[in-house]
């Protein structure tokens, strides 16, 4: 795949100054150009001014300018026009309106780190306290694994990442959306048939499920109002998950242990039915999640500040 991932997103919310302290205290590292950074792959959100909460650009790897210009080839085909300007294209999904940026750029390396020891059934490979109990370090998200959006036409949806900027299917949502690739990850981007376009979580990888914990019980000291879904496993995908609200209405997602599909390897979609691809273990998913408390508000276009 000559894609490599996703480099960036751009939120539009109303209420920026208070949507940018949340994800510091999410831990993403505030930049001095207002840009917030993970800790293995550099800037990559950025938090703007949009009359409702929205994805405004989806940033994409790929490998070389030959990329660039065969995606700029296929769009032209679908009838969606590409600003193709040296190591850069960008391009606006017809639907949702989301600014698609795809940048030469070199492939993320993540530094190896030694799993974590976890002892099992005649399996010792710790003594003492386990680890995630001892940390004192802050939870810093690794890097942006995932975009989730709700989009009014599926198929369009679908057809501009696929069929134009490359994304390949990894599963399916019975017929309400659809799992995309564009690295090994089982997905980087997932479309929702929605009644309205917004964006609905960002996903941000830490170390183990440990983090995933110690990441979101910080975030609930003092704001139990964040809590939305978890501690889980998805099915598809398989990470394990746990999802809080931002002051205007996204979801932020701490994920571990996602599903890997490598370039070479053969991968049949398979279709989901009902919540088999949300969950494998957990609580079940609260209403909210399904359908966020604020659709009403963006379908009328209202401003989304969520109730705290």
């Amino acid at each position: 795949m000559s894609l490599h991932g996703l480099s960036h997103v751009i939120i539009g919310v109303p209420n920026v100054a208070e949507t940018q302290s949340y994800y510091s205290d999410f831990g993403l590292s505030q930049q001095a150009d207002g840009g917030f950074a993970t800790q293995d792959a550099g800037t990559q959100l950025r938090v703007v001014h949009a009359p409702t909460r929205r994805l405004v650009e989806l940033g994409v790897r790929a490998d070389d300018a030959d990329d660039l210009a065969r995606i700029a080839t296929t769009l032209g085909g679908l009838g969606v026009a590409a600003d193709l300007d040296g190591d850069v294209l960008v391009a606006t999904e017809p639907v949702a309106g989301i600014r698609v940026r795809v940048a030469v750029l070199p492939r993320l390396r993540q530094a190896r780190q030694e799993p974590t020891p976890y002892n099992g059934p005649g399996r010792i490979e710790r003594t003492g306290r386990a680890p995630g109990l001892v940390r004192t370090t802050p939870v810093q998200p690794r890097r942006l694994g995932h975009a989730v959006i709700g989009t009014t036409d599926l198929a369009s949806t679908m057809r501009f990442f696929v069929d134009g900027i490359g994304f390949k299917v990894s599963d399916h949502i019975g017929d309400k959306g659809a799992f995309m690739r564009c690295s090994n990850d089982h997905h980087n981007f997932l479309a929702l048939q929605a009644p309205v376009n917004y964006l609905h979580h960002t996903s941000w990888q830490v170390d183990d499920i440990d983090d995933v914990g110690r990441g979101a019980m910080n975030m609930l000291e003092g704001h139990p109002e964040r809590h939305i879904w978890g501690m889980g496993r998805h099915f598809a995908g398989s990470n394990f998950f746990w999802y809080l609200k931002d002051p205007a209405g996204n979801f932020s997602e701490y994920f571990s242990d996602m599903d890997v599909i490598p370039e070479e390897e053969i991968w049949e979609p398979e279709v989901l039915q009902g919540a088999q691809g949300l969950f494998s273990w957990g609580p079940p998913p609260p209403p909210s999640f399904l359908s966020p408390d604020d659709l009403a508000g963006l379908m009328t276009g209202a401003h989304s500040i969520s109730s705290r």
